[in-house]
């Protein structure tokens, strides 16, 4: 006898992926009514990276309704420094300085603790949460529908029908491999090794929150200190970098930190209190970020390099402007186009205006910029509030920065030379790389 046709459950939408970007866009659908369900391959807490919040997250969380629970576990950052290894020179950013005054300070969090905040709201909204529960195939029917198959944790499968597919996978980007539309992005490239340690040496007063940026020789290291006493550090490396290493991947952590004289010194006497992970080929982007009824949101769309902190600010835009466009393709199809092509530019906007600056912050004349900046024509702001991931408001910060770029290009023109040398340089080092740069 055959086994009995299980029907499979149903839903208005269902998102792929409990982290910032699918928590956001699960909490406000659950608000606006919608029948939401929510399934997230790993049980909350769990660990995670990308600790940074930016000013900008702020409205988002009050928004949210989970402002206070988010301050009760952060520390504050007030700002962001940069660091040159090779002369000893820093500078320090304060968001308060930024064209926007309003936004003056962000928070550090434990992402395990931060991520479980926003998917439980999410359940006390109405979502229905599902964990341990990993996305495996994902239909399109006719009439416009989505069936999604997964598989719990105990090894029971169970199916879905939706109206709408919101795609939050992260890194997973579970609809980008499926419909071969995730491409390498070919502007840049990098990976990245990283870790929690205990008794890492911190700034006094306020400068205790900063999140601290560190150029060495490969690429860059974050520092990014937490209020249980918890400091992240990472490095993002050229791959080429990467896969050199003939060591296991925690000596070659430590080895590389040795390289960074100013982190080194802040991290002696400091203990690891947690593995050393990695991960290869950072920057990838999709081709498109919706279709006829999926929607793809945060790292499931695009990644570029997380040096500005800006992945769980546009993680939760994008889950924000996915709950406004999916409410209005379900309740009113006749403005469906016209909500999509919205979505899409807010989408695309955030990895554009982030990009130009990601993909030179490593070089020599930008380094000099950030060391050295001049608030002529208020440019110091502007790049000010583009750190504090001011880029979706009406804050006037665009004739500023493109000044501060045509100030860049001027003297890279002025030091033709050391500019060219840096263009060869960055080809080399962005190079394809196989991708199993990770584990031991």
């Amino acid at each position: 006898m055959a086994p009995p046709r299980i029907h499979p459950a149903e839903c208005d939408i269902l998102v792929i992926g409990g982290g910032p970007a699918g928590s956001t866009a699960a909490i406000l659908l659950a608000e606006k009514g919608h029948r939401v369900v929510v399934l997230d391959k790993a049980r909350h807490p769990r660990f995670h990276i990308g600790e940074s919040l930016l000013p900008a997250n702020l409205p988002l969380l009050e928004r949210l309704g989970v402002a206070d629970e988010v301050r009760a576990i952060g520390m504050e950052k007030w700002g962001a420094e940069f660091i040159s290894h090779w002369d000893g020179r820093s500078q320090e950013f304060l968001f308060a300085n930024a064209w926007n005054k309003a936004m003056p300070l962000a928070y550090q969090v434990r992402r395990s603790a931060f991520d479980e905040i926003l998917i439980r709201r999410a359940a006390a909204q109405g979502a229905a949460v599902v964990e341990e529960c990993r996305v495996r195939e994902v239909e399109f029917l006719e009439g416009g529908r989505v069936r999604v198959h997964a598989g719990h944790g105990d090894g029971r499968a169970q199916s879905w029908e939706a109206r709408q597919l919101i795609d939050a996978s992260g890194r997973d980007t579970f609809l980008g491999n499926r419909l071969g539309i995730k491409r390498r992005n070919k502007k840049h490239n990098s990976s990245a090794m990283y870790a929690h340690f205990t008794g890492a040496r911190r700034w006094p007063g306020r400068r205790a929150g900063n999140i601290s940026i560190y150029w060495f020789d490969h690429g860059w290291f974050w520092f990014i200190p937490l209020a249980d006493g918890a400091t992240s550090v990472g490095a993002v490396v050229w791959p080429h970098y990467m896969k050199d290493r003939g060591v296991p991947l925690r000596e070659f952590f430590l080895s590389t930190i040795a390289q960074c004289p100013p982190l080194a010194q802040r991290l002696d006497g400091a203990v690891l209190s947690t593995g050393v992970e990695a991960t290869g080929n950072f920057s990838y982007a999709c081709d498109r970020c919706y279709g006829d009824n999926f929607l793809m949101i945060g790292d499931a769309f695009a990644f570029i390099d997380p040096v500005f902190s800006s992945g769980v600010m546009l993680a939760m835009v994008g889950g924000g402007a996915a709950a406004d466009a999916a409410d209005v393709c379900l309740r009113d199809p006749a403005r469906k186009a016209a909500a999509l092509r919205k979505f899409d530019k807010v989408m695309r906007r955030g990895p554009r205006e982030f990009s130009w600056f990601i993909y030179r912050v490593t070089n020599p004349v930008m380094r000099e910029v950030f060391l050295g900046p001049r608030n002529v024509l208020r440019m110091e702001e502007a790049l000010l509030s583009l750190l504090a991931g001011d880029v979706f408001g009406r804050t006037p910060i665009w004739t500023s920065l493109f000044l501060f770029k045509g100030i860049y290009y001027l003297i890279c023109l002025a030091n033709l030379g050391r500019t060219i040398r840096a263009m060869r340089s960055r080809a080399v080092n962005i190079r394809a790389e196989p991708e199993s740069l990770t584990g031991e």
